[in-house]
Formats: structure tokens, sequence, C-alpha cells
């Protein structure tokens, strides 16, 4: 049997999932909407570790969401991931944070497009089948009434992630349902995780980086 530690800390959502060939064993969450990373992350960890029965030299693998998303969150989980492959040698699974947030959504037709918000009216989003099949790939894109319109016209499309709260406001198509208040959950990570870690989809552990989509800009205060 496969154990994997799941992170996900692309967004204000930190959160923790231990699972044992795909099924969650146990999820420890914040989800609100202040970052609490830095404070949270290890705590939760042992916490998981500790409600599943299990030490971290337990674990087959550990895996981490990867972006995109925001650049603190992304370093501070691909950080601890990457320490915690180094010290237990366990193999690194890195998960499409987009793809893992689409997994929320259960539908029998039409698409799901999966939104994290961005600067001002830009959003990074992608769009998924009902079978999670990616139709079209991940961009960074600002919002317009026309955003999405070829599969609007299609069919219905399912709008989750934090990018939702402005896109409400611009698409008005009658094919539009937006689904509110979700984030990124390491729930979702661990059957996307044990389908990788059959195949020994992993990562290089000393190069890999998060796919932050854009660079970093800082800002003064």
């Amino acid at each position: 049997m496969s154990y994997i530690l799941n992170i996900e800390t692309a967004t204000t959502n930190c959160s923790v999932s231990l699972s044992k060939e795909g099924e969650v064993l146990a999820l420890k969450e914040d989800y609100n909407s202040n970052y609490s990373h830095a404070e949270s992350l290890h705590l939760f960890i042992d916490a998981v570790f500790k409600e599943a029965n299990l030490k971290p030299q337990d674990v087959d693998a550990i895996a981490v969401s990867k972006g995109p998303g925001s650049y603190t969150g992304l370093r501070i989980g691909v950080s601890t991931a990457k320490g915690l492959c180094f010290s237990l040698d366990k193999p690194l699974i890195s998960i499409d944070t987009l793809e893992a947030l689409s997994h929320q959504v259960q539908i029998d037709s039409g698409s799901i497009v999966p939104m994290l918000d961005a600067r001002r009216m830009e959003v990074y989003a992608a769009v998924y089948d009902s079978q999670y099949k990616q139709l079209r790939a991940i961009q960074a894109q600002i919002l317009d009434e026309d955003s999405f319109k070829a599969y609007l016209d299609q069919a219905k499309v399912y709008f989750i992630g934090n990018g939702v709260e402005k896109t409400k406001e611009i698409i008005t198509h009658p094919n539009a349902i937006f689904i509110q208040n979700k984030l990124p959950s390491a729930n979702e990570m661990g059957k996307l995780a044990y389908d990788k870690y059959k195949i020994g989809d992993i990562e290089n552990v000393a190069y890999f980086e998060p796919f932050y989509l854009k660079d970093f800009i800082g800002t003064k205060p």
C-alpha cells in the first residue's frame, strides 16, 4: 500500500492531507481569507500524521500543489515539501493546482473552468471537460464579457475558484454557473498524486520550482 502526504498552499487555504492509495485518511486545512501557511503548515502536517496514526517515515511520497497561485504561498509549500523529501529520502510529486481544483466539480456534461484571482481583472484559468480532460491550457487572461464564449455557446460552463467573484460581475451568459467560496484543497490531491506515483511521474527534488505562470512583481507597501 502507498501513503502520500499532500500539501496545498497556492491560495489562502493552507491545506494538508494524508492519503492511502488515493483515498484521503486525514485532512487539515485553514479555509479562510488570511494567509496562515508560515504559522500553520507544519502544525497541520503533524496533525494529519497523528490522526492517521502514522509517522513521516511511513509515507511513500510527498505531493505538492505546483501552481499557479500566490508566489509566497507556493514558495512555502514547495520548500516544505522539498525539505521533507530530502530528510525522508522520498520522491516528490507535483500536482497542477487548477486541475485539482476542477475535481471539486462533478458534472455529466459541459465544461469546468477553475480560476484563481490575479491582478485587477486578470485570472489564471484553464478549461476541462466533464471527464477532467484539459480542453485549454492554463492562461493568464484579462476578463471581458466574451471570455470563454466559445464554451458558453455550446453548453453549461462551471466556474470555480477565488476568481469567480469578479468573473460573475462580467460574464452574464445564461450558460455560466458560478460555484462560490471554493479554493484548492489537498482533499482532491490524493487520487491525482497516487495516479502519478503508480507510473513513476516524479520531480527532480533539487531543481523543481513552482509554476508561477507570471514573474513575481514586488510593490511598495
